[in-house]
């Protein structure tokens, strides 16, 4: 079971973290959702524009300090751009969904507008799970590489005599 079984784990741990990050994130979008709508005249789906950037924002923070720690950190400017990209990407999936809701279909009470705006946000929750890990906080190698590699270096070493040259 070892491998397979330690691969489930960090995957599970890693949805956990996204989940966590991910939960917040959904509160936040929905509060500035509903306070953007009670406090302006702004129409539904420019109002959830709003509250997904603001949410966007704020899973970054949480993302890259939390789910992600531990992930490369070389490559800011690329991360941030892709971060940005499947952003952009998921917040036309998030108000897409709201949109034909509201203006398709007519659907348009409060109520509505907030289950069309939860269902959004969990379509494209799909898709940024699988970009985000995908692409964005792209994971450093595997200890398991890592302690191939080493053993390989180890054995290389072993096989040489002590003048360098290479025993058979």
């Amino acid at each position: 079971m070892g491998h397979g079984a330690s691969r489930l784990r960090r995957i599970v741990h890693e949805v956990a973290k996204f989940g966590a990050v991910g939960g917040a994130g959904v509160l936040v979008n929905l509060l500035v959702f509903n306070l953007v709508r009670h406090v302006t005249d702004l129409q539904v789906v420019r109002a959830s524009v709003i509250a997904t950037v603001v949410a966007i924002i704020f899973n970054y923070v949480g993302f890259r300090y939390f789910t992600y720690r531990d992930r490369d950190k070389s490559r800011r400017t690329r991360e941030m751009t892709l971060f940005l990209l499947f952003s952009a990407i998921g917040l036309v999936i998030e108000n897409g969904v709201l949109f034909v809701a509201t203006y398709g279909f007519g659907w348009d009470t409060p109520l509505q507008n907030n289950i069309f705006k939860f269902l959004g946000i969990g379509v494209a929750t799909l898709f940024r799970f699988w970009s985000y890990r995908s692409w964005v906080f792209r994971a450093l190698p595997a200890r398991e590489a890592v302690a191939d590699a080493e053993s390989i270096l180890k054995g290389e070493r072993a096989g040489r005599s002590r003048s360098g040259q290479r025993v058979p």
